[in-house]
Formats: C-alpha cells, sequence, structure tokens
C-alpha cells in the first residue's frame, strides 16, 4: 500500500508525540508501583496522587493522539480526497504540546492545595479523580476536539453517501465534543458533582472511545485483509448500537453509590451486565475478517497490536467490567485494588493497543519501508502484553486481600495493616511494570527507527524468519470457529469464578464470621486461569495467523535466493 493523499503524512506527527507522552506515562506508572511498595519515595517533591494525576492525565492524552492519527491517516482515504483545512491539523498537534506541557505544571499545585479559583472555577487544577485537570486545560481540550470535528466531518463525503465507518467516525469524533462538555463545570454538592464527573468518565471513555475504537478496528481490518466493506460496516452498526444502548443506562452502576435513588442499583446491575455484548460482537468480528480469506499476515505487529487491543477490551472491558459493576459486587470492590486491575486492560487494553496498532500499520507505509524487521514489533507486543496482564494480576489478588483485610476485618487503612497484608501484590506490581516498559522501550525505539535500520536481514522471510519450509504443527494449524467460541467461553468462564469470588464476601460466613477461604480460593483460581487462558489464546491465534504467511511466504524466497546467488 502506498500513500494516495499527501494529507495523510500529518497523522505521522501525532504518532511520534504519542510515543514521547507514552514514554513519559510509563515512567510515571514505575515510579507509582515503587511508591506503592516504598510511601516515602520522593514525598515532598512528587506525592503519589501528583503522580497518579499525572501517569493517568498522560495516557488520556497520548490515546488521543493515536486516535487522532489513525483518523488522519485513515480519513483522506475514506473521503476520497485530502484533508480540509490542514494548518488546522498543525494547530491542533501544538494544541496538543501546549497541554500536555500545561498539564505536567499545574497538576503539582494540588501538592500545594493550589486550585486557582476564579469566579467559583478551578481554573489551575481540580483534583477531581480522572479529571484532575483545570478549566483552562479543559477548554483548550474542547477547542481541539472541535477542530477534529470540523476537519473529519467537512471532508467527509455528504451524509447521504455515508456507509457505516464514516458514520461510526463521524459520531465518534462529534461525541467526543459534546460529551466533554459535562466536566467543564464544577458544582458545590459532592453528589450532583459525581453525576455529571461519571457522565465524562463513563460515557467519553467507555461510550465514546468504543464507538470510534469499533470503527478504526473495522476499517484498518479492511485494510490489512481486504475484507468486505459491507459485512465490516454490519459489524459496526452492531457494534455501536449495542455500546450506546446498554452504555447509556450501564452507566447508572456509578449512581447508586454517590446519593442517587436507589432504583438505578437495578437498572445500573441489570444494563451493565448487557455491556459485554458488543464486546464479544466485535471480539468474533475481528476472528471472521482475518479468517474468511485466508489472505497471508504481512503487517504482524499491527496485527497483533489489533488482535491484543481486542482482547483485552473483553477481558478488561467486559469480563473484569462485569465482575465489579453489579451492586452486591461493586459494595466489595470500588475503591480497592480491583478496580485499577480493570481499568489497566480496559484503557490501555483496548485504546492504547489501538494506537499503537495503527501507527505500525501507518508508519511503514508513510517512510516507505513495506518490508520492515517485523522482529522487534512482536517482541514488544509480548513483553507489553504480558506486562500489562501481570499488573492486572497483581492489582485485583491484591486488591482482594484489601476487601477482606479492610472492609471485612476493619483493620487500620493508614495503620498500615492493609499495606503489610497486600506486601508480596506491591512488590510484584514493579516487576510486572519494569517487563511492560521493556516492552515500551523496544516499541518506541522499533518505530522511531522503522526505516533507518536494515529492512529485513538477508536469506529472511518479512517477518525476519529463515526462508525454509514451516511445518504446520497442532498448534499453527488454521483456527476454526467453534475453536475460537471456545476459548473465548473458556475466558467467561473464569470471569464467572471471579464474579463468585466477589459475590463470597456477602455470605455471613465470611461478613460475619471472617472466614477468607472462598473468596480467596475462588480468587486464586479465577485470577490466574483467566491470565494464562488469555495468553495462550493470543498464542494460538497468533500462531495460526504466521504459520498462513509463512506457508505463502517461504515457497516465493526459496525461488529468489538462488537467482540472487
Amino acid at each position: 500500500m502506498q500513500i494516495e493523499f499527501q494529507t495523510q503524512r500529518l497523522s505521522m506527527r501525532f504518532f511520534m508525540l504519542m510515543l514521547v507522552l507514552f514514554v513519559l506515562q510509563v515512567g510515571y506508572g514505575l515510579l507509582l508501583s515503587v511508591q506503592q511498595t516504598d510511601p516515602t519515595v520522593l514525598a515532598g517533591v512528587m506525592n503519589f496522587n501528583v503522580a497518579r494525576a499525572e501517569h493517568l492525565n498522560l495516557g488520556i492524552l497520548w490515546i488521543l493522539c493515536g486516535f487522532i492519527g489513525a483518523i488522519l491517516f485513515v480519513g483522506p482515504l475514506l473521503a476520497k480526497r485530502e484533508m480540509v483545512s490542514p494548518w488546522l491539523i498543525k494547530l491542533l498537534f501544538y494544541a496538543l504540546i501546549v497541554i500536555a506541557v500545561w498539564n505536567f505544571f499545574t497538576l503539582r499545585l494540588a501538592q500545594f492545595g493550589i486550585a486557582g479559583w476564579w469566579h467559583g472555577q478551578p481554573w489551575l487544577q481540580q483534583g477531581l479523580e480522572y479529571l484532575e485537570a483545570g478549566r483552562i486545560a479543559g477548554v483548550l481540550v474542547l477547542i481541539g476536539f472541535a477542530i477534529l470535528a470540523y476537519v473529519v466531518l467537512r471532508t467527509f463525503p455528504p451524509v447521504r453517501q455515508w456507509n457505516e465507518i464514516h458514520w461510526g467516525l463521524g459520531l465518534g469524533v462529534s461525541a467526543l465534543m459534546a460529551v466533554w462538555v459535562f466536566g467543564l463545570f464544577y458544582v458545590a454538592r459532592l453528589d450532583l458533582q459525581e453525576y455529571f464527573r461519571w457522565f465524562v468518565v463513563h460515557y467519553w471513555v467507555e461510550g465514546v472511545w468504543e464507538v470510534i475504537h469499533i470503527t478504526l478496528v473495522g476499517f484498518l481490518l479492511v485494510l490489512m485483509f481486504k475484507v468486505d466493506v459491507k459485512s465490516v460496516g454490519f459489524a459496526v452498526f452492531w457494534g455501536v448500537a449495542l455500546v450506546w444502548l446498554s452504555g447509556l443506562i450501564g452507566n447508572a452502576h456509578h449512581y447508586f453509590w454517590i446519593g442517587t435513588p436507589a432504583f438505578w442499583q437495578f437498572w445500573g446491575s441489570l444494563f451493565s451486565a448487557l455491556e459485554p455484548l458488543p464486546l464479544v460482537f466485535c471480539f468474533w468480528h475481528i476472528y471472521l475478517d482475518a479468517h474468511t480469506n485466508k489472505r497471508p499476515l504481512e503487517n504482524a505487529p499491527a496485527f497483533y497490536f489489533i488482535l491484543g487491543s481486542v482482547v483485552l477490551e473483553q477481558i478488561g472491558a467486559g469480563i473484569l467490567g462485569f465482575t465489579m459493576t453489579f451492586a452486591l459486587t461493586n459494595v466489595w470492590s470500588h475503591g480497592t485494588w480491583v478496580t485499577p486491575g480493570h481499568a489497566h486492560l480496559a484503557l490501555f487494553g483496548t485504546f492504547g493497543m489501538l494506537g499503537i496498532a495503527a501507527a505500525y500499520f501507518a508508519v511503514p507505509i508513510l517512510r516507505k519501508v513495506p518490508n520492515y524487521d517485523q522482529r522487534l514489533g512482536k517482541l514488544s507486543f509480548w513483553l507489553v502484553l504480558t506486562g500489562v496482564l501481570g499488573m492486572a494480576f497483581s492489582f485485583s489478588i491484591g486488591g482482594t486481600v484489601q476487601i477482606y483485610v479492610y472492609r471485612i476485618l476493619g483493620l487500620d487503612w493508614f495503620g498500615g495493616d492493609v499495606a503489610r497484608s497486600m506486601g508480596v501484590f506491591k512488590l510484584m506490581l514493579p516487576l510486572f511494570g519494569v517487563v511492560f516498559a521493556t516492552g515500551a522501550g523496544v516499541l518506541v525505539y522499533d518505530l522511531l527507527t522503522l526505516g533507518r535500520r536494515l529492512a529485513v536481514p538477508a536469506g529472511a522471510d518479512a517477518h525476519g524468519e529463515p526462508a525454509a519450509a514451516h511445518p504446520v504443527t497442532r498448534w499453527s494449524r488454521p483456527l476454526s470457529g467453534f475453536e475460537a467460541g471456545i476459548w473465548l467461553m473458556m475466558m467467561w468462564i473464569f470471569g464467572t469464578i471471579i464474579t463468585l469470588g466477589l459475590l463470597s464476601f456477602n455470605l455471613p460466613r465470611v461478613r460475619v464470621a471472617g472466614d477468607p477461604t472462598l473468596p480467596y480460593l475462588l480468587a486464586g483460581v479465577g485470577y490466574p486461569g483467566l491470565l494464562l487462558v488469555t495468553l495462550l489464546f493470543v498464542w494460538r491465534f497468533l500462531a495460526s495467523m504466521e504459520a498462513r504467511a509463512k506457508a505463502v511466504a517461504a515457497p516465493s524466497l526459496l525461488r529468489v535466493l538462488p537467482a540472487q546467488a
């Protein structure tokens, strides 16, 4: 594939900014994992709450950079013309840099109690969980989303010519701007402030971002495998419809705990249980798109990260989100380490991996190196996947212990009882963090130097493997739909075990008598089982794809190499 429109090249700067912000976020994450083990590290210099705010805000910014880069790359292909107003796109790029630098300095003001109040609004930083940035940054972000929506909608053809991909991206960029407005005002009543905060945290991230995610996954698969656009459009339509049908009311699982009426307990639990449906649909459509026409896997790292995005969406947003959103489980898990286990897989796994996948797809085309050495990209994927799953495992098992010690035994949080009981898991967190950081470093180095290194080692195929016959083993045989369904069912079985573990805290034997045997046993089976099945399934899926690619590549290379000699 070659560049068809010059404005596609504008996406490169957003992908490069994404990598820079990603490295900074990983650095803060490592610091946080160390501070969890020893709270005195950098105390008074970079307090935990400030480092956490920087970590989360950088994550949101670099993921948005990946989304914008992907939209700018595929936008002209969908519109079949150049993007309008390229100067606005350049302005958006510099605005993102300004916002990142501004947040770096203003979020630190929380350490000194400075919010920048003026006319009843906190203009510098506001300290709301997930929405720590102040009003100035929020307004700049809104302007940035308005620029993106204007450029995309003006570039697209008239609405009567739109297909499902156009509608998905068009609705996505418009809703990015509209829903963000709910985070731009401060309300003195805490319950009402929390009500609108969850509008942004849930609708904006888990609703609007999901729409963009499903649409971009669909179109990237069209470009990679030459899949039928109509069949992908069908999947995108139902994915988007199910996300909004279930998610809009499913947000109510937050409401019950912030002082709103009790009927939200039922409706929130009911529709939260429906939220995994579009994620299962997305999972199934990536299987069908990748296996229907049996095309070889040409760009392995891009597909690796697309698959990782969809699978971790299933695990993080679907299964672990499902386990903790019912009122009878959320009463125990809310505000514990169980929550970041879900959040890391749902945020980085779903959206971050998609941005990285888009970069791996676009950068080789932009730099005109289609046959690049793909080994570093594949290595980075496995390191990053293992690292983030390990961190989620550490959070979730540690959170189970935390629930028992703090909420069942009622021991002192700040006196160190909880910290001591979670010591093993607080040590596991930085260990898996180092694995993740190593993968991130390999990833960033690979993308930054792509095209500046030798494309492919002599005598190797496009994947860096020797050009020889590759026998198809039982593990790498073609993956059938039935087998893929079995793997998916196994994930949900372990998810059910995890859910039962959280529900068991309601039993008198645990809640009154204080016996932790059942929740510990179920968590000890559920979380490791889910982790292992996820890794094995991804390995199995990719082994079948790689075997297909090598079977096609090896004969042609064996014909070429003697001629070169």
